[in-house]
């Protein structure tokens, strides 16, 4: 269940209610009989992965960004010729 944060518009009292979806909001304040206002706030949500915007929180670059890494450096490695094999003597 639900919990929701109230405010009296009268006398500023603040508290928190745990309530069903289906229960009707509270209108009435505990303290003054004053009428409620049910307050929202932001809530901490982070959405992480691939598929989300370039400005979400995530990791240093992945999968994709090792794997061409590892890529470059083969490709470096594997371009310069091998060496000679010396004669072998008899």
């Amino acid at each position: 269940m639900p919990t929701y944060a109230y405010a009296c518009t009268s006398c500023n009292h603040r508290f928190d209610a745990v309530q069903s979806f289906s229960d009707a909001s509270l209108t009435v304040c505990p303290q003054c009989g004053g009428a409620l206002r049910k307050q929202y706030g932001s809530i901490g949500v982070t959405f992480n992965g691939s598929g989300f915007y370039r400005t979400d929180s995530r990791g240093g670059g992945g999968a994709k960004a090792d794997a061409s890494a590892s890529s470059k450096s083969e490709s470096s490695t594997s371009s310069s010729p091998a060496p000679a094999a010396a004669p072998a003597s008899s």
